[in-house]
């Protein structure tokens, strides 16, 4: 899938575009699944090399994402059909982030590394509520915020400069 980018004034209009949830039907629906494995392979793919991606950043306006799951054995990539976070704990803590939307830049942004997600099993079609710490907490911040058209340098923090 081609990776939509802020260069593009056209890609930019759906990237700020906020999404819209599946319906149960349509996680039951065979197409899911291949979007599901096609936004795996995108963000994986050599050209992309990510740790996560969302619908708006393959052209959907629908609440869906991939990450890799970098706090379980193996690190796999799993997708989240409908998700939202739910808790978060803490104080947030600046990080570097970069964004295959955003190419060539980086920047810090507050983000908190310990939060709860709440999503649409594709496969039972039940609400499942997970805890997530830790750098793949930051992951899927970054994620869920492209679900409602913001963007990481919508939220950099400006450092002191002395």
């Amino acid at each position: 899938m081609r990776v939509l980018t802020v260069e593009d004034e056209a890609d930019l209009k759906v990237l700020r575009t906020p999404c819209h949830d599946f319906s149960a039907r349509e996680l039951a629906d065979p197409l899911y699944a291949t979007l599901a494995a096609k936004m795996v392979a995108t963000v994986t793919s050599p050209e992309q090399n990510g740790v996560g991606i969302a619908g708006p950043q393959v052209g959907l306006s629908r609440n869906v994402v991939a990450v890799q799951r970098l706090d379980k054995e193996g690190e796999p990539f799993e997708v989240y059909p409908n998700i939202r976070i739910t808790a978060f704990r803490g104080d947030p803590e600046p990080g570097s982030e970069g964004c295959l939307s955003v190419p060539g830049r980086r920047g810090k942004v507050l983000r908190w590394r310990d939060i709860d997600i709440r999503y649409t099993s594709a496969e039972t079609g039940r609400q499942v509520t997970e805890r997530i710490q830790g750098f793949t907490a930051v992951i899927f911040q970054h994620e869920t915020d492209h679900l409602q058209g913001i963007l990481y340098t919508d939220k950099l923090v400006q450092e002191n400069q002395e």
